[in-house]
């Protein structure tokens, strides 16, 4: 995942001082990969040390390795010029320009997307979705399309799956989960006020919430036992949820692979569901 989106998401969470750094790698990160750490310490007002410190506290060995990978997150990002209609999408960009600024974005929300969800929280997740007696999903907008197609894919494993787009139904069905069951809430902004409200029932019944949002601090992320995350650039010039829906999809498809993967029985299941339907194709 890109270090510039993660300083961006996070900016709030940090102390006064790392904040100073941040926001000034954020603003100006051609400068910054100009200067050496003393450098960068006077240009923010903090001292050398505290520089060397937020580079350790990001995770890495030291300054050297956050210029690294601020250089690589530059090297990664679509330039946005002024007319922009979606992301990087200029308004004055021919037909073939925009499909590879659009496949190119596709991309790199889902290869971000997967490095911001560890393969322990992915396995948490799938823990969690493999041991339960019911799972409800909830969504709104283009994550209710995105929680559709996960029900969907659940179901074809033989899992008693709750969905449904009346906000009243979904908290019924939110008030009769129980310590078996798993809720999990699709919002990348993590503030959709049903989806909330949804979650916080079925966090009082002793369910398992699952939250799929964005980086940035949310109230979803607090109210959720486990934290899985999207990246996409709905953040920059947005015109419908694009990326931020793909992001979903890449990580809703992931844990059905690997559902499929470790379900006794599993492509029973599916073969059962495709003979099904098969009296409807003609």
């Amino acid at each position: 995942m890109s270090v510039l989106r993660l300083l961006s998401a996070h900016l709030d969470t940090l102390t006064q001082a790392d904040r100073q750094i941040a926001q000034f790698i954020i603003d100006q990160p051609e400068q910054m990969l100009a200067l050496s750490s003393s450098g960068l310490a006077e240009a923010t007002g903090r001292s050398q040390s505290a520089v060397v410190k937020f580079s350790q506290k990001l995770g890495y060995s030291g300054y050297q390795q956050l210029k690294l990978a601020v250089n690589k997150a530059k090297a990664m990002e679509w330039q946005a010029p002024g007319g922009v209609i979606h992301g990087s999408i200029d308004s004055a960009d021919n037909y073939m320009t925009i499909l590879q600024k659009l496949i190119g974005s596709k991309l790199l929300s889902m290869r971000e997307t997967t490095a911001a969800n560890s393969e322990q929280t992915i396995d948490l997740a799938l823990e969690a979705l493999h041991g339960a007696n019911r799972i409800q999903l909830s969504g709104v907008g283009a994550s209710s399309l995105v929680a559709r197609d996960f029900s969907y894919k659940l179901m074809k494993l033989g899992r008693v799956v709750m969905l449904d787009n009346d906000t009243h139904i979904q908290l019924v069905n939110a008030a009769n989960l129980t310590k078996d069951d798993v809720f999990v809430a699709l919002s990348h902004s993590g503030r959709s006020l049903e989806t909330l409200r949804t979650a916080e029932v079925a966090k009082k019944r002793g369910a398992t919430v699952i939250s799929v949002t964005g980086l940035q601090p949310n109230p979803l992320i607090d109210l959720a036992d486990i934290h899985l995350f999207t990246v996409g650039d709905e953040e920059r010039v947005r015109s419908s949820a694009i990326t931020s829906r793909d992001a979903q999809f890449i990580l809703t498809d992931m844990l059905f692979i690997l559902l499929l993967r470790r379900q006794p029985g599993s492509t029973d299941y599916i073969h059962g569901s495709e003979s099904a339907v098969t009296i409807l194709k003609v």
